[in-house]
Order: structure tokens, then sequence, then C-alpha cells
């Protein structure tokens, strides 16, 4: 039997080479997978076609969703979203002193709202009450024909036909043109809100689908009390709104929610050329102490603007409109008041209820300007 061990062999640097040479070729093949992946999915990623695992698609859902689910839970301080339609707390004085005002007059039914959009402070008498709307249904009928041009379904150029259904007596001179004739949509939405043109106002209800089709989209947008029974001028009071209705469906636009930047401008432009300022505009303007005169250049002077829609069929009356404070600040208001056929105190009581509210929506205080200390001041 031989004693004699195997040799062992000096591994010397046959092996460490050899390994390196393993994981160049191993580096190089991965390299070309890589990229053979790459340009094959490149396309799909340029597209954002690319279909992730489920594993990753539940992780990336789960990190988008997460942040809006908790922005969707109530908030303890309510504190407002600015930009949101989110009334927060009521201002009791302003509602108590708008419900002694109406109790001066038992006999007429009336609806108030207003929101201070910056805060969320609000003030509400039977807000939600269905009343007849007369013209002040024209502002969210602008606000649905102005979704139809965000969707792309109507052009703000698109011609009109007057036909004889849509012909609206009353305010307004479409209904003194030939049948036949065409409009431009900007025209009749600009004539609904500027003279209240009646027959302009079917025109854009025919256009958006029918009365059925405007109420569905009220409905959508939350204007529950808000619903076309009738073609305009609707004396006998069936087409109907509430002073929270008229109220939300401005600031559904002023802040954003309802219509896209370039609508919400069309929408203010036409707002803005409203003629008839005596009631909302000339309550707030005495409720400031503006002397008697002119309301919109009045409240100019004093730093406010109102973009308002009344309407007036007798029986009822009403308006609604944006209000601008001097400090930048926004608050939407509505009024609507029933009672006897071309009854003063219907006006009045809207002038009324308009300047109560006045002290409520003066600017706040502009914040102390800062000054730099003598040793933050830069010496010659």
């Amino acid at each position: 039997m031989s004693n004699s061990r195997p040799s062992r062999r000096s591994p010397g640097w046959g092996t460490p080479l050899r390994l390196l040479l393993r994981l160049m070729v191993l580096g190089i093949g991965l390299g070309v997978l890589t990229g053979s992946a790459l340009r094959w999915f490149a396309p799909q990623v340029q597209r954002q076609t690319l279909n992730l695992p489920s594993l990753l698609q539940l992780a990336e859902t789960v990190e988008e969703e997460t942040p809006a689910q908790n922005k969707n839970k109530p908030e303890t301080n309510l504190k407002p979203v600015v930009g949101r339609f989110q009334p927060t707390r009521e201002i009791p004085e302003l509602s108590a002193r708008w419900r002694t005002i109406a109790a001066t007059q038992k006999d007429l039914q009336t609806s108030a709202y207003m929101l201070i959009l910056d805060d969320g402070r609000f003030a509400q008498m039977h807000a939600d009450r269905p009343m007849p709307a007369a013209s002040s249904i024209k502002t969210p009928i602008l606000l649905a024909a102005l979704q139809q041009v965000d969707a792309g379904d109507l052009h703000w150029n698109e011609p009109l036909v007057l036909t004889k259904e849509l012909v609206g007596g009353g305010a307004g001179w479409m209904a003194s043109r030939p049948l036949g004739s065409r409009f431009p949509t900007r025209v009749a939405a600009t004539e609904m809100i500027r003279v209240s043109d009646n027959s302009a106002t079917n025109l854009l209800i025919e256009r958006v689908g029918g009365q059925q089709t405007i109420n569905q989209r009220f409905d959508d947008l939350g204007l529950r009390a808000t619903e076309v029974n009738n073609w305009l001028p609707d004396l006998d009071g069936t087409n109907t709104t509430s002073a929270h209705d008229l109220s939300r469906s401005i600031a559904l636009v002023d802040t954003g929610e309802a219509l896209s930047l370039r609508s919400r401008d069309l929408f203010r432009e036409v707002m803005g050329s409203s003629v008839t300022n005596t009631l909302l505009p000339t309550g707030l303007m005495q409720g400031l102490g503006g002397a008697q005169g002119a309301p919109d250049s009045t409240l100019a002077s004093k730093g406010y603007r109102v973009y308002n829609k009344t309407g007036d069929i007798g029986i009822a009356y009403a308006d609604a409109g944006l209000i601008e404070l001097p400090d930048g600040r926004r608050a939407v208001a509505g009024f609507l008041v029933k009672g006897p056929f071309n009854d003063p105190r219907s006006t009045n009581l809207i002038r009324a209820l308009a300047a109560a509210m006045a002290p409520h929506l003066k600017p706040e205080p502009a914040p102390p300007r800062r000054t730099a200390s003598p040793s933050q001041e830069s010496t010659p």
C-alpha cells in the first residue's frame, strides 16, 4: 500500500481569471437582454400603454389613491377648501337679521342665501325653498350651455335657428326677427343675460337638449330646486329655483368646479353685461352707506363689483350674483320673493336683505407692512 498523498495543485492565477471572464460574459449577456427589452417596450412606455405586473399595479394604485382618500376625510376644524363650494359655519346674526326683516312682510314668501367663498361662512333663510325662478333661471342655463362648450358638443359661434316654438314674448329683441333667423350662440347667451331675452333663452334650452336634458344637468350639478317646466317667459311661475341653487350655480363656476378656465371667463364676461342693477347691487350699495345714484359706479368707487342676473314676472322677483370684495375675496348671494302682482314690497324686500349682508362683506384690514430693522438696513 502506498503512503503517498494526492498532490495539491497550486491555484495560481487560473481560477480568478476564469471567474473574471465568466462575469464579463454574464454582464455582456445581461446588457444585450436589457437593451433588447428596452427597445421592445419603449413605444409602449412612450404611449403610456405598458401593462405592469399585477403586483406592481396594486402598489401603484395604493400609492396614488391614499392621498385622495386622506383628502376626502372630513376635517375636524372645518377649514374651507378655497376653490370649492364648501359652506363651513353659519353667520347666525345675519340669518336672524334676515328673518326679522322678512317677518315684517308675512304675506311674502322669501328665499335668501349668502356664502363667502374664501372662508366658508354663510347665512340662510328658507334657502332651499323652491320658488318661481322668473329670469333668474337664465344663470344656470348659461352654465349648462358652457358645459357643452367645454365638452366640444357646442361651439361658441355655432348658429342657432329661431323657430316658432322658441319665440318668447316679453323681454328681448330676438322675437321681432323673422322665423328662420340665425344667431351665434355667443350672441344668444349674451342677450339672454344682458337684456334677459326670452327667445335667446329658449334657443339655448333647445340646443342643450330640451327641458328634460337641461333639468338632468341641473340635477347633476346639485341644483335640486331648479327645474325648467315651460318655455320662457313662463309668466305663471312654473320654472323653479332657490336662493341656494342660484348661489351654487355661480359659485361652481367661479371656483372652477364646473367649467374650464376659458369658459369661466366667458361666463363672467356674459354675466358682467347685465344692465339691471336695481336689486342686489342697489341693496348692497345702500348697506355700505352709498349715496343714491348709479349702483355699479358707486360700488366700484368702494372697490366692489357685482355680476348679477335678475328675474321679474310680477308675482315673483329674484336676483343673484357674484360679489367681488375690495380685498380680493369673493362671495355669492341669491334672493327670491313671491307676492302679489307688481307689489313694490317684493323688490324693496330684496334690497333690504342685500343691505343687511353689507356689514359682513366689508374688506379685511391689510396686514401691517414689515419694515427692515436697523441691523438689516444696508450701510453706504
